[in-house]
């Protein structure tokens, strides 16, 4: 949860080229990010890989009007709307990114080489047929913002009470740390997205970090196995409540689009 899902950034930038508020290449750009390379395998009408740019412009072509995305987890899948073996790609990836107005969904599969501190990272983006039905279990933007109000209340209280790191400095240095990059000119979504959708991403984050530090914190209190369980039982709605609210950030422009065209 700390970092981007390489999802969310195909369908912010990919929705902000389908609105024509970026060209092509800043939005190749941003998708890619730090990584070497990214691919596009099994779209139709091309036997072999190819670019993003191609990708996105014959996906365009093939009737695609927005993109939304799936954080689906063990028992939750999140934004997933089938068949089985999709669902099963986007299980194991972690992510997805699903089309509105084809039926189509794209699974990133990472590859990576490279020695330690210079590690590169290869994307293949494989185009699967999905159906065409709501997304399991994505909230409004205005119930995500809520419950992710009381989602950080709780995850600081949780985690107070546990005596882990993640509710005292450390976490407070690891936040300002992740404030600082964003300063430095990280956009948090690409233009076209509501200012209500970047804040509800923002909390989302700051939230699964959090998470993730408790998780990834043994000098507290919660060092018994019984402990680690109540802890991880105590935090699992927390991080639920994020990736639910990541997803509707993310699909707000695509929902904002439905709503309008109603």
């Amino acid at each position: 949860m700390l970092s981007e899902p390489r999802s969310g950034r195909l369908a912010a930038w990919g929705n902000a080229l389908l609105a024509g508020l970026v060209s092509p290449d800043e939005a190749v750009l941003a998708i890619v990010g730090e990584d070497a390379v990214h691919r596009v395998e099994g779209l139709p009408g091309e036997s072999a890989q190819v670019g993003l740019t191609l990708a996105l412009g014959r996906l365009r072509a093939l009737g695609v009007r927005g993109l939304r995305v799936a954080l689906p987890a063990s028992g939750h899948p999140l934004g997933l709307s089938g068949p089985p073996e999709f669902n099963a790609r986007a299980l194991e990836a972690q992510e997805a990114v699903i089309c509105h107005g084809a039926a189509f969904g794209l699974v990133p599969e990472v590859y990576e080489a490279g020695p330690e501190g210079d590690v590169h990272a290869e994307v293949i983006w494989h185009v699967l047929p999905v159906r065409e039905a709501p997304p399991a279990d994505v909230p409004s933007l205005g119930e995500a913002e809520r419950e992710l109000a009381e989602a950080l209340r709780d995850a600081t209280e949780v985690l107070s009470k546990l005596d882990v790191a993640g509710s005292g400095p450390v976490a407070e240095a690891a936040i300002d740390a992740y404030r600082a990059r964003a300063e430095r000119g990280r956009e948090v979504l690409a233009p076209g997205y509501p200012p209500r959708a970047v804040r509800v991403l923002e909390l989302a984050q700051r939230v699964g970090l959090l998470v993730s530090l408790a998780y990834g914190d043994g000098r507290g209190g919660a060092v018994s196995a019984s402990e680690m369980a109540a802890r991880s039982q105590a935090l699992r709605p927390v991080e639920r409540t994020a990736r639910r609210a990541q997803v509707a950030a993310y699909n707000a422009i695509v929902e904002e689009r439905e709503r309008g065209a109603s």
